[in-house]
């Protein structure tokens, strides 16, 4: 079955060129022009991944991602025509899995989307992570830590995942982008940091817990385990 994008952008031509592309890769596609209509479509239509513009009338492009993961962890990948690192980075703790800076490829935009999802969707071969008190699913993905479910974005999980599967290893932040993304970007590696705070929140929401992930400084991350 065709998976199922939902765009939301106040741009008709922006929507519609994502659309045209995306069908064309075999995605089914749903458009909104601002931020209500996209959050009642999201949870009408509950789909398989969200391209969300942070500039939208009605509700902003963060409220709206703000809004979405309280209710799901559906990915998101944010559009923006803004140019400061602050926006892309705020998107980001807030749950985005991925953003692209207007003006863009549509095909490398159809490219990111399948990245995505293939990061959702996990490898089926994959066998399941046990490190450090820490269970990793790939196949159900899904995380528990001392039989407490805990619910991550794609690209959280597999950070956690990459990192877990190899306890103690110190990963650059170059290095988990290339697994995250499959190439480098030296302008997303502080995007590393943003998704390492939103993992330790929820690996511990208390604050006051043994550190799964430990920061080398100048080096990267590694896990330590419970």
């Amino acid at each position: 079955m065709a998976k199922k994008i939902l765009i939301i952008d106040d741009e008709p031509k922006i929507v519609e060129i994502c659309q045209d592309y995306l069908k064309a890769a075999g995605f089914n596609v749903i458009g909104a022009l601002d931020g209500p209509t996209g959050l009642h479509k999201n949870r009408r239509e509950k789909p398989d991944l969200i391209i969300l513009d942070l500039m939208l009338p009605g509700i902003d492009g963060l409220d709206v991602c703000r809004e979405i993961r309280k209710e799901s962890k559906t990915p998101i990948i944010m559009l923006t025509a803004r140019v400061e690192e602050t926006d892309k980075l705020i998107g980001l703790e807030l749950g985005a899995d991925d953003y692209i800076t207007k003006p863009f490829s549509p095909r490398e935009m159809v490219a990111r989307v399948r990245t995505v999802l293939r990061r959702v969707q996990g490898d089926p071969t994959a066998e399941v992570i046990r490190a450090g008190g820490v269970t990793l699913d790939r196949n159900r993905f899904m995380v528990e830590i001392e039989e407490r479910d805990i619910a991550l974005t794609p690209t959280e999980f597999e950070i956690l995942a990459t990192l877990a599967s190899q306890p103690g290893r110190i990963f650059s932040r170059s290095q988990l982008l290339i697994a995250v993304r499959g190439v480098a970007f030296e302008s997303y590696e502080r995007a590393i940091d943003s998704h390492i705070r939103n993992l330790r929140k929820k690996l511990d929401p208390s604050g006051y817990g043994t550190d799964l992930i430990t920061t080398v400084h100048g080096v990267g991350y590694k896990f330590s385990g419970l």
